[in-house]
């Protein structure tokens, strides 16, 4: 009789806490879904900050993603460097409707528009973590991995420990050898190619595949050493890894739908394998040659890290193979991206202004001279002054990144606006590096010359060109970037001229990294030594 009430009365009582339970969760989405939204948009638009009107679950997205469509089949005039029509189109639109200053909505999450340089330093100045690092999406975790670019507090600066002695210049400097090596058995192949041309002596080429092949041939050299072959794997999942995550960026993200079994998930699963399984096989070679035969863990970048990761005891301060493999991951796609794509926008810069490429050339003959050996010496890439404005110029007007985001982890007042915590701030940077205001009159023009005292003095802000960001959490990499352009140009402009081909279509897209759409292609010819 006693087991019959008992089961009775538990009947009633699981449905009660049932009910209870779904209606939690009720109340919690439609929080979370109608009324936050309403009231942050709300508080937002009495301090005159307005937007876009936020559409229930998908926020912004039908009508950011309508503007990008439209704007898919535009092409540019090869004069006209304002890429943002092409890449941030929603952007541009809504700057114009509602000032530098708007909220937009990522789903349900406000979305602050900072495109006003005092906001822009203060929230990369800030060394509290009030703004970090947004979570990466499924498939951009698994591209880039959870390395130093993507973490944030007391993990951020215990990798930052291990991974800062292998960005140090004077051990990039020792990698210059690695980078002229790999530039000069590209430009032989360019030589012969243009030889065989009867008597042109001309060839043309896609620069954009060339310097890929390249970049990802040093990255792998530099990173891996010896096992460089086994890195090059890496990279061609990554590939791979980088058209999955793209095809996917802007849209909604259901929560849990990246552990179901989906064609496209199952794909990203077996290439995560592959990057783990052939990472993780190249460290413990290098550990257990360490261990065993006292050979040390190499001179390359992961040697590096592994070395300082050693001297850290195993202790707090060190890392885990797993956050060793994510800090490969996320320096193998950066390093050899990033690169590639800064040089096949100053060949465009360059093919399209004969003048500057010519005073680089010259430039180039003067620091470094026809010995082949000048070129891999860090001290004689250093006095290209002109090469390194080049360079700069074309960051600020074709950076890698078009934005950056931040996510406030507190309340906080932003540049006089009150921010509510979970907010994502957005630094439009492809905007930023054409306001008139900052830059002067030629903003939109490719003018060298405004980096001749530096960066800090190019314009009306100090550090605004933010192609690496700023502040504790800028590019790790800036420099071997700089280093490994500076390398192949010299190369290039000692053996041939060049100019853009008339086939070229000025079409830049943002493919994670801006590139061209159609490629670039360019007409090389070989000059008498």
């Amino acid at each position: 009789m006693a087991t019959m009430e008992m089961s009775t009365g538990t009947g009633p009582a699981v449905a009660v806490a049932l009910a209870v339970a779904v209606l939690t969760w009720l109340w919690k989405t439609m929080v979370q879904l109608v009324w936050r939204p309403y009231a942050v948009g709300r508080a937002l638009a009495r301090q005159g900050v307005r937007g876009p009107a936020y559409r229930f679950f998908v926020g912004s997205g039908d009508e950011a993603n309508a503007m990008r469509a439209a704007a898919s089949g535009e092409v540019l005039d090869w004069r006209c460097h304002d890429v943002v029509p092409l890449v941030l189109p929603h952007y541009r639109s809504w700057m114009s409707r509602y000032g530098k200053v708007f909220v937009s909505w990522s789903g349900s999450t406000p979305t602050l528009c900072a495109g006003d340089y005092d906001m822009v330093k203060q929230i990369l100045s800030n060394r509290t973590g009030l703004y970090c690092k947004t979570e990466l999406q499924p498939n951009l975790l698994a591209l880039f991995g959870k390395g130093l670019a993507f973490i944030n507090g007391d993990d951020w600066a215990r990798h930052r420990r291990v991974v800062h002695p292998a960005f140090t210049m004077d051990k990039l400097k020792m990698m210059t050898k690695t980078m002229a090596e790999c530039g000069q058995q590209v430009i032989r192949e360019w030589e012969v190619r243009a030889t065989a041309a009867a008597g042109q002596r001309s060839v043309q080429l896609e620069v954009g595949k060339q310097f890929e092949e390249l970049t990802t041939n040093v990255i792998a050299r530099t990173t891996f050493g010896s096992s460089y072959k086994e890195g090059k794997e890496v990279f061609v999942a990554q590939q791979e890894l980088q058209l999955i995550a793209f095809s996917t960026i802007n849209s909604v993200h259901l929560p849990g739908l990246q552990y179901v079994p989906t064609k496209m998930n199952v794909r990203r699963w077996q290439l995560e394998k592959k990057v783990r399984g052939t990472l993780m096989a190249m460290i413990h070679e290098r550990q257990a040659a360490a261990t065993k035969e006292g050979r040390g863990y190499g001179n390359d970048l992961l040697g590096l890290m592994l070395e300082a990761n050693a001297a850290a005891g195993g202790g707090p301060t060190s890392m885990t193979i797993d956050e060793i493999i994510d800090e490969c991951k996320t320096f193998f796609f950066a390093g050899h991206d990033t690169t590639s794509h800064l040089l096949t926008w100053t060949m465009f810069l360059l093919g399209t202004h004969p003048n500057w490429q010519e005073r680089l050339r010259q430039e180039v003959l003067r620091e470094c001279g026809s010995d082949k050996e000048a070129i891999s010496d860090g001290d004689a890439l250093n006095k290209l002054k002109l090469v390194t404005m080049v360079l700069y110029e074309t960051l600020r007007l074709y950076g890698p990144v078009s934005m950056i985001a931040r996510m406030v982890t507190a309340d906080v007042n932003l540049g006089g606006v009150w921010v509510p915590k979970g907010t994502v701030t957005t630094i439009p940077i492809a905007i930023l590096h054409r306001d008139a205001d900052v830059w002067g009159a030629d903003a939109g023009e490719f003018n060298p010359l405004r980096f001749r005292h530096g960066v800090n003095r190019a314009a009306a802000h100090a550090g605004a060109l933010l192609a690496f960001s700023l502040g504790a959490r800028s590019c790790i990499g800036q420099d071997l970037a700089i280093l490994e352009a500076k390398t192949t140009l010299a190369m290039i402009l000692r053996r041939f001229s060049f100019e853009v081909s008339p086939e070229y279509v000025h079409a830049p897209m943002d493919l994670l990294t801006l590139q061209p759409q159609c490629g670039l292609p360019v007409v090389f010819k070989l000059l008498d030594q």
